[in-house]
């Protein structure tokens, strides 16, 4: 067992909060490898913004998805998402934990609609596929450190799912079909 993984947290900005809260729940139980806020200008080409966060998510182990109501829209979190789960030469695969935030409105019966979380995100821990992990927000660093202990073990088990095409743009509406 890997006693402190590597995280990259993908987030939508608004939910910036949320991500702070999870570093400081996770403490040192993780290294935290993220890209903060302005470490990234958004008016550069997208083959540099898409560099950079490959850059950023190389040393990374596991990509953990903070799923907020409107995460599926962003470009940015798809482009994460893809870089974490490609496997190259120069960066090894990570595994891929998605974290359902309180601002995300779960189904009465506890289950999500899978129509507004990231598609690439979806087509990863859904059906026979599994390559993936979801689970609700929590306060437990325990409970956390479980789940992405499995997200990494799971991440050679199969090949992820990379056939969506990269977003171009942010999209909008209140899901993706």
């Amino acid at each position: 067992m890997v006693d402190r993984h590597k995280v990259f947290v993908s987030y939508h900005h608004v939910d910036e909060s949320y991500r702070r809260m999870f570093e400081k729940i996770m403490g040192d139980d993780i290294v935290n490898c993220s890209v903060d806020l302005g470490d990234i200008n958004p008016d550069i080409n997208a083959e540099e913004i898409y560099r950079q966060i490959r850059g950023y998510i190389k040393d990374a182990s596991v990509i953990v998805v903070l799923i907020g109501k409107d995460t599926w829209q962003r470009k940015f979190v798809d482009w994460e998402i893809y870089s974490a789960l490609r496997q190259t030469q120069s960066n090894p695969r990570c595994g891929i934990l998605g974290i359902f935030l309180p601002t995300y409105k779960l189904n009465i019966d506890n289950t999500y609609n899978p129509h507004t979380i990231p598609p690439r995100l979806y087509s990863n821990v859904s059906g026979n596929h599994k390559f993936g992990e979801l689970m609700t927000w929590t306060n437990n660093s325990v409970g956390i450190k479980e789940k992405i202990d499995i997200a990494f073990k799971k991440r050679n088990e199969s090949n992820p799912d990379l056939s969506e095409k990269l977003f171009q743009k942010n999209k909008s509406g209140d899901r993706w079909s």
